[in-house]
């Protein structure tokens, strides 16, 4: 885990060169790190910002095969999610969760019952266990009592799962960092490091302390999503993204009350939504499209993307006159996404990975969520080729070792193994408001995630800034002391941080 000292401990890595250098501290990088360590490379990774605070932060919590790619005739792309989502149910239970979801049939919908019954059979088939089943309308309303019965023909039920993208990608971190790899947030590479036209590591500065350094590499790989076109171009790699982006409400569950998630069509152009489940409230979205803001400030929910999003959910759940202004938060977040073929529709775009290799620097983009995994695996073959080794594919390789039933089995597995074992207080199971984080997993985050400033705390390490009304706002005099006392802040340094977190909040997450 990251002590307190982390920071000072990777400042180290100056005097030392490591066989691979990470730029990136997504789900992609953390992928990377791990496979890479694993294998028994001396691993490094940095990320500008905090952990996941990239697009592995703002997905729609779903670890998923994606039945529209079926539709689109993406079979092998979908074969390989189903079983990787299976893969990581079974290796992180309680991080990675079954999720049942509703998928209802309307009058004149297409495509209609027996084209869905004959893809959800294949999405099963790929799964090698049967999920799916067709109901009634009476039935299906039973379980979905607010949902327009207008045309309801019935429906069908499928599994995918449900996961906490930030907690996954910090669970691999750690899995990463027991391995032997370093792990450094707010660490940006500033540029690479040549030597005979070939990159050779990168130099870095620290930007809580200002501080310089070069970090040398035998490898370096650019795992910055949607910013990885900037670094590419060092090694003057043509641009091949088209950043999209998808903005999600968070409903409290009253407002929007889903005890199972389901998948709706919107009523204007057919795009795939979601209704889930999350947390003890609602996450409904997505959008998909072209990412028109700047990639130097944190995206944020447009507001015809908000009216979208609210036209659907009013159509849908016609009763509960559902509006912008009930949602606790919004949030957005940009794919990475290859750019296809010209005039290509956002939704038409390919989530396929892409690897290129160029000059020393291995550029990884595109991908999902779920197939992590494949991926670090494909971009560990092409560190293979550079370093002019070979190493065995081990994507069957579970995530994390050793994880006991029990008790506190949750723990481990959401925050690794000496989480079990910290010492246990009066105040443990105290509440952070209405959310189901506890005092002891606070008190744990701050003194052994990484934590730097408050919004790390609140958006990342938990959700509750989503959760919670005004990010929490009535919660921040409760949390002062435990904060102050285990990062060493003074009463100035924690008003700064109220300050730039709540403005923050505002800025990005409130409502649109």
């Amino acid at each position: 885990m990251w002590s307190q000292h982390w920071r000072s401990d990777f400042e180290t890595a100056a005097e030392q060169s490591f066989d691979v250098l990470v730029i990136g501290g997504g789900i992609t990088g953390a992928g990377v790190a791990l496979e890479a360590a694993r294998a028994g490379l001396r691993v490094a990774l940095i990320e500008q910002n905090d952990f996941a605070s990239g697009t592995s932060s703002w997905s729609s919590k779903l670890v998923h095969g994606g039945l529209r790619y079926l539709a689109s005739g993406d079979w092998r792309l979908t074969r390989e999610s189903v079983q990787e989502r299976q893969r990581l149910m079974h290796d992180l239970p309680g991080l990675v969760s079954p999720l049942d979801f509703m998928l209802p049939v309307y009058a004149h919908d297409k495509p209609g019952r027996w084209a869905l019954y004959a893809a959800l059979g294949v999405y099963d088939l790929m799964a090698h266990k049967r999920y799916s089943h067709y109901m009634k309308p009476a039935a299906f309303c039973s379980h979905m009592p607010y949902l327009n019965s207008d045309g309801l023909r019935g429906g069908f039920v499928y599994r995918d799962a449900l996961t906490d993208d930030v907690r996954l990608t910090l669970r691999v971190l750690i899995e990463a960092r027991a391995h032997g790899a370093l792990a450094a947030n707010y660490v940006r590479a500033d540029e690479l490091l040549f030597e005979a036209d070939t990159v050779v590591g990168a130099r870095v500065s620290d930007r809580e302390t200002g501080q310089c350094f070069d970090i040398r590499a035998g490898v370096v790989v650019n795992a910055t999503g949607p910013w990885s076109d900037r670094l590419r171009a060092q090694v003057d790699g043509p641009a091949q993204l088209r950043p999209l982006r998808g903005s999600h409400f968070v409903f409290p569950f009253h407002v929007l009350p889903v005890a199972r998630a389901i998948t709706l069509f919107h009523p204007t152009d057919r795009r795939p939504l979601f209704a889930i489940p999350w947390q003890g409230a609602t996450v409904f979205g997505t959008t998909d499209l072209d990412h028109d803001q700047s990639m130097d400030e944190a995206p944020r929910m447009s507001a015809a993307e908000s009216d979208y999003l609210i036209e659907a959910a009013r159509h849908y759940f016609p009763g509960r006159d559902i509006k912008a202004a009930d949602a606790l938060s919004s949030f957005a977040g940009v794919r990475p996404i290859v750019r296809g073929a010209p005039g290509a529709s956002a939704s038409e775009e390919s989530r396929e990975s892409a690897i290129e290799r160029e000059k020393g620097l291995i550029t990884v983009t595109g991908g999902k969520l779920t197939t992590f995994r494949v991926t670090a695996n494909d971009v560990l073959e092409q560190v293979g080729v550079a370093l002019g080794r070979r190493f065995v594919r081990n994507e069957k390789a579970p995530i994390i070792h050793g994880v006991q039933g029990g008790e506190h089995a949750r723990g481990a597995v959401r925050h690794g193994p000496e989480f079990v074992q910290m010492a246990s207080r009066p105040d443990d199971d105290t509440r952070l408001g209405t959310t189901d984080y506890r005092w002891r997993e606070l008190r744990y985050a701050l003194a052994h995630e990484a934590v730097v400033h408050l919004d790390d705390l609140l958006l990342r390490r938990t959700r509750a800034g989503l959760l919670l009304a005004e990010g929490g706002l009535a919660e921040l005099p409760a949390l002062e002391s435990l904060v102050r006392d285990t990062l060493g802040w003074d009463a100035t340094r924690w008003n700064t941080e109220v300050e730039r977190y709540l403005a923050h909040w505002q800025q990005v997450h409130a409502p649109a």
